[in-house]
């Protein structure tokens, strides 16, 4: 807007030698910018400087320099620099950035990122075999980032990521174990047949197992080391090998399940973590192994994480068996040792207890160990516990999972069904009299 000396009171307008019209005004810093755009008429230019006038007083304008940044090198900046994040989740936002967001956005300018290119650069991605999962977990990554975009850094005025449901992943419902499964998974993890694997000179395999306390030789040769024993763990389950039980994973299983825990706190606990006598388990520490292979111990999950847990008397009994026979005599001494003494780490325990033909054993094909938490938070829900107390007992600073908990077990439908049903049973007990002709 001019002012009556015929001065502009912000920015002003100069006529470029193709006859349309550019603006310049001076930013919240002082500086002064030239706008990005030029016009046919000078009235859409004063029009422009009033609108970006009226976006500097209330605090909404965003540096058109700013938004030329590329998306990979801010995106990079931004998980580096976000606080507060664990070490896995770093690995997974640094993988899902290089694997599906920059080839597909790295280079486009922050600021010139559209809905529509959201929406197509989604598209691709699903149409490129990508699962819903991975693809969710991508665009919550990218509107996260661009959230930063607009509310902190002010480099766009909007977040493009407007897609409906574009962030949900739908996982499909997990197994529950009944309490004897659980103990019969107990069992098995630790049941191994008795016999090798060895190679011969032609790159086969050749397979000797133990029967009746003697050692024989199969007659077959197997062109894979997997093969041979995959037909070992065969031969041990219908009994044609004899097996072994290593119960030193038995209580593992056991006290992931009854007190809820998941794999990198029942993986850190120590000796000094159990309590016998007053029959629970102190959760202090979790080890998250890298996508690098590295392990880290550090706190728990979440706040909540740290916590103490009751244990079952069943349990109490095992667990005073195990250390007892497995865990050496310090106070710091690891509960569930590696094969040399250190961590046990996910891949080496399902390694050792083949968790994969053990479960398939089951009839359970699938089974993950975090359906053993799920298990014991569903079998917490059912004791009919407050939220707080569920929410303390599972490690949760939130009340979303523990309600969905409380919710799978009430069965409200069905508790609501039946009290209608109750009502009509009442209505037609008491309607003994005819309905009168109409």
């Amino acid at each position: 807007m001019a002012n009556r000396d015929g001065h502009r009171r912000f920015g002003n307008i100069r006529k470029r030698e193709s006859g349309r019209y550019q603006i310049r005004y001076p930013g919240p810093d002082g500086q002064m910018r030239s706008g990005t755009e030029t016009y046919e008429r000078k009235s859409d230019a004063e029009r422009a400087l009033s609108l970006i006038e009226a976006q500097i007083i209330r605090g909404e304008w965003t540096d058109p320099d700013r938004g030329k940044i590329k998306f990979k090198e801010y995106a990079e900046t931004w998980i580096s620099q976000r606080p507060g994040l664990r070490p896995r989740t770093v690995d997974l936002y640094r993988w899902l950035l290089k694997k599906h967001i920059a080839p597909y956005l790295g280079n486009a300018a922050v600021g010139k990122i559209s809905t529509a290119m959201v929406r197509q650069w989604r598209a691709d991605l699903l149409g490129s075999g990508v699962s819903v999962s991975v693809a969710a977990k991508a665009y919550r990554l990218l509107r996260a980032v661009l959230m930063t975009a607009v509310e902190e850094d002010h480099i766009i005025s909007r977040n493009p990521c407007r897609i409906r449901g574009a962030g949900d992943e739908h996982a499909q419902e997990r197994p529950v174990l009944t309490v004897a499964q659980v103990f019969e998974l107990a069992d098995l993890v630790g049941r191994r047949p008795v016999g090798n694997v060895r190679k011969l000179k032609d790159n086969a395999y050749r397979l000797r197992f133990q029967r009746h306390g003697e050692m024989r030789t199969h007659p077959e040769v197997f062109t894979g080391r997997a093969d041979a024993e995959r037909a070992l763990w065969k031969m041990g389950t219908d009994g044609r090998a004899d097996r072994t039980h290593d119960r030193r994973f038995r209580v593992l299983v056991l006290l992931a399940t009854f007190a809820s825990l998941r794999w990198g706190e029942v993986s850190a606990l120590r000796r000094t973590d159990v309590d016998l006598d007053a029959g629970t388990v102190r959760i202090r520490a979790a080890y998250v192994e890298r996508s690098t292979g590295g392990l880290v111990l550090g706190p728990p999950k979440s706040k909540a994480g740290r916590r103490v847990v009751g244990i079952p008397k069943d349990i109490v009994s095992a667990l005073r068996e195990h250390i007892a026979t497995y865990v050496q005599d310090e106070p710091g001494a690891l509960l569930f040792p590696g094969a040399k003494g250190g961590p046990l780490r996910r891949s080496g325990f399902n390694t050792r207890t083949r968790w994969v033909d053990v479960v398939k054993e089951m009839g359970m094909p699938g089974l993950h160990f975090h359906d053993l938490r799920h298990t014991g938070n569903m079998l917490a829900a059912e004791s009919g516990a407050g939220l707080k107390d569920l929410m303390a007992r599972m490690g949760h600073d939130n009340v979303r999972a523990a309600m969905i908990y409380q919710h799978a077990v009430r069965g409200a439908d069905k508790a609501i069904t039946d009290a209608i049903d109750r009502q009509l049973e009442k209505r037609n007990d008491g309607d003994t009299h005819e309905m009168p002709a109409g």
